[in-house]
């Protein structure tokens, strides 16, 4: 009978580069991964958009221009035939739509580029004050007066400030569009404790409770012409800045906002006040 033969000794270097040559399946992407690659997918598909949009508007400008030059012509002592008016009417119709268009598109990109914030020591009351001066024309217009309380010598904050300004814009342009028939706007910043408080108030018709639930819903609105972005933008800009965003509701009564911004002088760990930790529409009012 033969002795059995002893098996080789393993190679580790062979070892290891075979284990090198076998192909391995793809790394999964990471959830902040996948975030990043759908926001940059987003924005690219919007510009894309965005780029015909703005040759439509320039070349509808020209044409309404075209026609302005041809009623001048005349001295004005022709009108337009029916035909012609009902074209112009045609172009100020699209120009109408693509404007609606463009600014559906400027929502999706601010959207999109959600996280790329660059905070600075800044003064809250300053640019809230700035936002207002800058809706107050067009809420006089529509019968809205502003009641303001900031308060003054708060310390500073540490924001992106065309951010937060965008968030409270977007606030604010939600109070106007919720009391078409005017009403009173009522707009209070205070310190409490290390955290200071925006809070955004209005008359208007107020929320059912579907809408409560949803509010911050993305590409959720029961407006007409909504894009279901821009509350969805505000709560992400202010929980990017480490705050937090509640919303108490009132069908028939109105609405209110309200944001929780640490302040510098902030001690890490604290949670806002009364317990406005991001509280979202899903919690209910």
């Amino acid at each position: 009978m033969s002795e059995a033969q002893p098996e080789p000794e393993a190679d580790p270097i062979r070892a290891a580069a075979e284990a090198r040559s076998q192909p391995r399946p793809p790394r999964p992407r990471t959830s902040a991964e996948q975030e990043a690659f759908l926001a940059r997918l987003a924005g690219g598909l919007a510009h894309e958009i965005k780029n015909p949009l703005s040759t439509m508007a320039i070349n509808l400008a020209l044409l309404e221009e075209d026609w302005s030059r041809a009623v001048a012509a005349r001295n004005g002592s022709v009108e337009l035939t029916p035909r012609e008016q009902r074209s112009l009417k045609r172009v100020r119709t699209l120009q109408r739509e693509v404007t609606r268009l463009e600014g559906i598109v400027e929502d999706f990109l601010r959207f999109a580029r959600g996280g790329q914030i660059n905070r600075a020591p800044a003064d809250l009351a300053a640019l809230v004050r700035d936002t207002l001066e800058f809706v107050e024309p067009e809420d006089l217009a529509q019968g809205i007066r502003h009641h303001v309380d900031l308060a003054v010598g708060l310390p500073l904050v540490m924001i992106d400030g065309g951010a937060l300004r965008q968030a409270v814009l977007n606030l604010l342009v939600n109070a106007r569009q919720a009391m078409p028939g005017g009403g009173e706007l009522l707009v209070r910043l205070a310190r409490e404790g290390n955290w200071v408080s925006l809070s955004i108030t209005d008359t208007g018709i107020g929320m059912s409770s579907e809408t409560l639930q949803r509010c911050f819903d993305e590409y959720w609105s029961d407006k007409k012409g909504g894009t279901g972005l821009g509350l969805s933008s505000a709560r992400r800009i202010v929980e990017e800045h480490g705050g937090a965003i509640d919303v108490t509701s009132e069908l028939g009564r109105g609405t209110n906002f309200t944001i929780w911004l640490p302040l510098i002088v902030e001690l890490f760990g604290l949670r806002p006040p009364r317990g406005g930790e991001g509280r979202s529409a899903e919690d209910g009012p």
